[in-house]
């Protein structure tokens, strides 16, 4: 079992956490970094970066986000584009447009906004996401057509 210190300092894919703006935290600016973010605090301004960036349930970020994966459990209120995929947890509230080839929206999530997506030459949608909408661009046009 990993204490808590340990547990904090990885992503849900495993990464490790590399900076952390903890809870009563306050940025306003540009945020670029490599690697992986972990956010609970307040953010107002831009965060860029080709890694993943992690929003904690009790953060609220007014932000123009470009990443490489996002997954939020907070509040973000701005348009998110990234380049693998947007996931979205059962905490999450989004107020902006995102633009990815992968979007995951799991029950519970206040979603107001756009989505623009398009096909990759990534790999297939992992299996074993039950309870999760995974809605791919080209397919999700299929599907609903078919109905």
């Amino acid at each position: 079992m990993l204490r808590r210190e340990e547990k904090d300092r990885k992503d849900l894919g495993g990464d490790e956490v590399i900076a952390f703006l903890g809870k009563g935290t306050e940025f306003k600016g540009v945020i670029t970094f490599h690697g992986t973010i972990r956010i609970d605090g307040h953010v107002e301004g831009e965060i860029i970066t080709e890694g993943t960036l992690i929003v904690g349930e009790g953060a609220v970020i007014n932000s123009e986000i470009s990443a490489g994966t996002v997954v939020c459990g907070g509040k973000i209120a701005g348009n998110i584009t990234a380049m693998e995929k947007i996931q979205l947890l059962p905490t999450a509230v989004l107020d902006g447009s995102v633009k990815t080839p992968l979007l995951i929206i799991e029950e519970g999530v206040r979603f107001n906004g756009n989505c623009q997506m398009s096909r990759t030459t990534g790999a297939p949608p992992r299996a074993g996401l039950e309870g999760v909408g995974v809605v791919r661009g080209q397919e999700a046009e299929a599907a609903k057509e078919a109905r």
